[in-house]
């Protein structure tokens, strides 16, 4: 295989997995295990009829999807007693397998699949999106969990409180619907919508518009002015604060009715999270405010502590608390619905009787769909009549629009400025474009960062540490600090407030969901927050040079005939050899024949010949066309020709290149100088006879030199030009672009060999290619980035990060966005960390009042995070183009 730089005439290969060892599920619509009996003629003697030999069972393992995978499927089902034969199917991802079935059964078959780290799936699963959008915190998620994790028929969930979503595979049954619906509601959860459509935004949103007027938050309210009339009696109106009873001889006194009315209020929905989370054996903040709160009440009533001020205290502060934590998460949330929303809901489709508006939904691939100007173009498509400006900027992050008109290609969710257009649908609304970057943006969440497991692993530890010291607290500052028991308590209510890590544990996912979809929002594409943390510890980032670089379209800038030729006969000798070809160069000198009219040639034996150039026969004599080196090994003396001259006057070209009247050197003079020009040479002859010279250059991106100062400007240690071109060529390139390094002539493998020695020689190395050609080298980097993906599905499904738009400027947009959101994620762990501690180290000392707790360690802490995480949304790339330069 050969570099896609150079003159070669192989098709790149496209992006293979980086290992096909999986262990996450992907949806299918095969059967999971179809077991019969299989009866089979064998070899019979005479009088004896056909004997039943086997079962059959038929698996469906969609993640087998390779040889190895195969291989290691195969080597776990042989371990199996009773085995006869195994028959893996890549292409289909089944798994046939013939089995004594005396000896094993297709349950324990299943078993070794999955033993071998592949997921067995039910042909009749399907995959449902729940919005659960009180979904708000991590507890809230585990509770969740634990309840979905009762039903027989849910084979997989994921919980996103990022998104307030849960995405659940199950039977297809409408009682497996209704049972996960069941699930998430006993959990103490309300389920708005069972879809991912537009039912789930619509009641999303009219959520959260609802928030601060829900029915809890007037509870909230209710609850705060009983608390505000309780503290005006208790320590304003001490003389109307009388006694109206007692309560298991306990004296009660109007502040404290007054307070208990407020727990009753506010404290509702706490206690009844409470018992859902006890229900469901989940340790979170909502059992342990309960118990916060009952504790409160029962060494009020039962041990005469008067602690019904601190109980209230807790329901309504806590009340409020949630509130603004959801407030806060919602924020986050709304950057990505803001994507969602980009697509219309409607689209104006041609019929034969004239035009019908229907749901984007009913818009069938090669419908015609007509967009007005300032409409929003439905679907992706191809646009069959009309020109216009398009605002691409959804989907690419382009800033000026860019001019369509037919045969050219449009993006569900951009805008048609200013003319009328017929756009051809090319694809479903679920498969278009900007659909399928909503769902990589929230799949991204999937791909958790190092620093978000390490708050899961730590946050395990933190809950039940810090309920063993309010415990302690409780029981030993009477003993210890000569505290009353009523001021212990006190102390350990305190600590049972600070013991849940919520704002610790959501302080990473905020800041990843904020950074991808502010990244999507200007044409930047990122797969996971593993990648954008991945990015933002990159020291050395390398580029591909074609398409890359440079903008990868070919023109031809010198034809130099030679031995009596004219450039005529040289384009039209060039025209025939590179009319079969897809190489750009080909493309490049068919286009340049084309537009000086030269006519064609018969062509016959058509080859390509590998790394060096291609052959065929041109009405009936044998021509090459290809790298000077092609000719050098066929003996041809490439220092001295003699170049076509005209009245014995040297063409302008060659005598620019050459001052021995019309003898060329190729070898010394003539391809070097081109080369150092930046153009690729390609020669064209015979068996016999060289015919002359072509260059082809490609032009320099304007943006590239100025992204690559910006890198370095923002902490690049280095940047490294990788190109299967020329020496001096790749020198000329890479002197313009100013980067520091450039290897090149590399061909694939060498290119990842070269990633592979900057990976070990520094922490984090980026490569920035097109996607398809370099996927290797993308692959084998620490983060792959993709050139010009949008519409390309190959390109998105492939990078790790896919800038939509063919502009390298996003790149220093892409590496400042990462750098900041881990500066983010780094501050949001360690403030909320130190916040608690602090707290909870003062808790002891009297220094840490129970309000204190509840506002700063929960709600404040919260808030904070969420907000400090939203400051990503304020990085745009046109604040590089705006850095000092």
């Amino acid at each position: 295989m050969t570099p896609p730089d150079e003159y070669s005439h192989d098709a790149g290969g496209e992006k293979a997995p980086a290992s096909c060892d999986r262990t996450d599920s992907s949806d299918s619509e095969s059967d999971s295990s179809e077991s019969g009996k299989s009866h089979q003629d064998g070899p019979t003697s005479e009088g004896s009829s056909p004997v039943e030999t086997s079962d059959v069972a038929q698996f469906s393992v969609p993640e087998m999807d390779c040889p190895s995978c195969a291989g290691k499927v195969t080597k776990s089902v042989e371990t199996e007693d009773g085995i006869e034969t195994v028959d893996p199917q890549v292409t289909t991802g089944r798994l046939t397998v013939s089995y004594d079935g005396e000896q094993t059964s297709s349950a324990a078959i299943a078993e070794r699949i999955e033993k071998a780290g592949y997921t067995v799936e039910s042909g009749n699963a399907e995959t449902a999106r729940f919005t659960v959008p009180e979904m708000d915190c991590p507890s809230c998620a585990g509770k969740i969990e634990t309840a979905l994790e009762r039903v027989d028929a849910v084979a997989e969930y994921e919980t996103q409180p990022t998104t307030g979503t849960v995405t659940v595979t199950h039977d297809s049954s409408s009682a497996a619907e209704t049972a996960v619906v069941d699930a998430i509601e006993s959990a103490g959860y309300e389920v708005t919508s069972a879809t991912s459509g537009e039912s789930a935004d619509d009641d999303a949103e009219n959520d959260r518009e609802s928030i601060w007027t829900s029915s809890r938050a007037i509870k909230t309210w209710v609850s705060g002015a009983f608390v505000a009339v309780g503290l005006l009696f208790e320590f304003v109106l001490t003389g109307q604060n009388g006694q109206i009873g007692t309560v298991f001889g306990t004296n009660l006194f109007v502040a404290d009715a007054l307070f208990l009315v407020a727990v009753a209020t506010g404290g509702q929905e706490i206690l009844r999270n409470g018992y859902y989370s006890a229900r469901n054996l989940n340790l979170d903040i909502d059992f342990l405010m309960s118990v916060a709160i009952l504790g409160a009440l029962v060494a009020s009533l039962a041990f005469d502590e008067a602690l019904y001020f601190e109980a209230a205290t807790l329901a309504f502060l806590f009340s409020v608390a949630e509130l603004l934590e959801r407030y806060s998460m919602d924020r986050a949330r709304n950057s990505l619905r803001e994507l969602m929303d980009l697509s219309p809901d409607e689209a104006t489709v041609k019929r034969e009787e004239g035009t019908e508006t229907i749901p984007v939904e009913d818009v069938g691939v090669g419908d015609v769909v007509v967009v007005k100007p300032g409409e929003k173009i439905p679907m992706d498509g191809i646009i069959v009549d009309g020109d216009s400006a398009v605002n691409q900027a959804p989907i690419t992050g382009e800033s000026v629009p860019v001019d369509k008109t037919t045969d050219d290609e449009v993006y569900a969710g951009t805008i048609n400025e200013e003319g009328y257009l017929e756009v051809e649908v090319t694809s479903a609304a679920g498969d278009n474009t900007l659909s399928r970057i909503v769902e990589m943006v929230e799949d991204a969440q999937s791909n958790k960062t190092e620093r978000e497991q390490f708050v899961e692993r730590f946050s395990k530890y933190y809950t039940p540490v810090v309920v063993a010291f309010a415990i302690l607290t409780t029981i030993g500052s009477p003993f210890v600090l000569g505290t009353t028991w009523s001021t212990a308590v006190v102390y350990g209510l305190t600590l049972l407030v600070l013991a849940c890590p919520c704002a610790f544990v959501i302080s990473t996912p905020v800041s990843v969901v904020s950074g991808i979809t502010s990244a999507a929002k200007n044409g930047v594409l990122i797969k996971g927050g593993n990648y954008l943390e991945a990015m933002g510890a990159v020291d050395v980032v390398a580029f591909d040079k074609t398409g890359t670089l440079t903008k990868g379209e070919l023109t031809v800038t010198d034809v130099v005939p030679l031995n009596g030729n004219t450039e005529e006969d040289v384009l039209r000798c060039a025209q025939g050899l590179e009319r079969r070809s897809e190489h750009p160069i080909g493309e490049a000198i068919v286009a340049e024949a084309g537009s000086a009219g030269v006519p064609e040639r018969e062509v016959d034996n058509f080859e390509s010949i590998t790394g060096k150039g291609v052959r065929a026969t041109l009405d009936g004599t044998s021509h090459f066309a290809g790298k000077p080196g092609l000719f050098t090994e066929r003996g041809f003396d490439l220092s001295h020709v003699h170049a076509t001259t005209d009245g014995g006057v040297v063409t302008r070209t060659a005598r620019a290149i050459c001052d021995r009247n019309n003898c060329l050197d190729l070898l010394e003079d003539t391809v070097p100088k081109l080369q150092s020009e930046g153009k690729t040479v390609v020669l064209v002859g015979t068996e016999d006879e060289l015919e002359g010279v072509i260059a082809v250059a490609d032009e320099i991106r304007p943006e590239a030199k100025d992204a690559i100062d910006r890198l370095e400007r923002l902490g690049v240690s280095r940047t490294v030009m990788l190109t299967g071109d020329n020496e001096r060529t790749a020198r000329a390139i890479a002197e313009q672009v100013g980067v520091d390094e450039f290897q090149a002539e590399l061909l694939p493998e060498e290119k990842v060999a070269a990633i592979e020695d900057l990976v070990d020689e520094y922490d984090g190395v980026a490569m920035t290619g097109d996607g398809i050609n370099d996927a290797p080298a993308l692959a084998t980097a620490s983060v792959g980035v993709a050139m010009g993906a949008a519409g390309t599905d190959t390109a998105l499904e492939t990078a790790d990060i896919a800038l939509m738009g063919d502009d390298l400027a996003k790149l220093p947009y892409l590496y400042e966005l990462a750098n900041d959101a881990n500066g983010v994620i780094r501050q949001n762990i360690w403030a909320s960390l130190a916040v608690k501690a602090g707290l909870a180290i003062g808790v002891p000392f009297s220094y840490v009042p129970i309000w204190l707790a509840v506002l700063a360690g929960d709600a404040g802490m919260t808030t904070a995070v969420t907000g400090n995480a939203m400051r990503l949304s304020g990085i745009e790339p046109k604040a590089d183009a705006e850095t000092e330069s």
